[in-house]
């Protein structure tokens, strides 16, 4: 796969990802750090089955849902993947996309990606946490792979403030990595990613190691717990849109 340069510099976006071969790697919890900023895109596209589509998809659905002079977000949006997608998706219309994350390292490297696009729709890289930044005015906003690394009871308020600044006829994008309610089906799709990220060359070493480091931090939970939740926020209907093996992806809408 090309690797996209810095277009001041010949040095490569991204590198492979090569993390957990290393006896290094092992003992510590999983970060978004430099480290992982290097080979992000390389890591969840081997790591994330159906990203690749789940992208564009983005884009689609941005397209049918923002609203002229309106805020896009994209909370936890690390290298800009979605924001890009939402840039292109809003099209002609007056609105300004917004991508936000904690890690330092994923911002700089996010704004190089953002300045290799040359949709004229404006974007604007925050680095923050996303519990505390400020939401208002919203149409469509992302939350891809984000959530699960936030703290379960802090979930409800996060979705409710996203809730709040949604617009009438709004959307909110939630993707997620899940567990199921039943032991053999949580087994068996877990099976089947495991053999998702093996037929990607990762080893079963390096699946080991980074289920070790992630699974103190990422804390996945059931369709159902998701659907609940949105409609308590305030979201008045939710569907599912995307599924591969454990990872999804939900619609909620804002009545009109």
């Amino acid at each position: 796969m090309d690797k996209p340069s810095d277009p001041k510099s010949s040095e490569p976006l991204f590198e492979a990802d090569r993390i957990y071969t290393d006896t290094a790697s092992e003992g510590g919890d999983f970060r978004f750090d430099a480290a992982v900023a290097r080979v992000f895109p390389d890591m969840i596209r081997r790591s994330v089955p159906g990203y690749t589509t789940l992208i564009p998809m983005i884009g689609i659905i941005t397209e049918r849902f923002a609203q002229d002079g309106t805020f896009c977000y994209d909370l936890g949006c690390s290298l800009g993947a979605s924001t890009l997608a939402m840039r292109h998706g809003v099209g002609d219309r007056q609105c300004k996309v917004i991508g936000i994350d904690n890690s330092p390292d994923m911002i700089e490297r996010g704004h190089h990606f953002i300045a290799l696009d040359d949709h004229p729709a404006p974007v604007e890289l925050r680095c923050e946490d996303i519990l505390h930044s400020q939401l208002e005015n919203a149409s469509v906003t992302t939350l891809n792979f984000t959530l699960q690394f936030i703290e379960p009871d802090q979930r409800p308020e996060l979705l409710g403030r996203i809730a709040r600044a949604t617009q009438p006829g709004g959307a909110l994008i939630l993707s997620e990595k899940i567990r199921f309610e039943m032991d053999w089906e949580q087994t068996l799709q877990t099976d089947l990613h495991h053999d998702f990220k093996r037929a990607n060359g990762y080893s079963d070493l390096e699946i080991s190691r980074k289920r070790s480091a992630i699974e103190q931090v990422l804390i996945p939970e059931t369709i159902t717990t998701h659907r609940e939740r949105l409609l308590d926020a305030g979201f008045d209907r939710v569907t599912l849109w995307y599924q591969n093996f454990n990872f999804v992806s939900l619609l909620a809408l804002k009545r009109p």
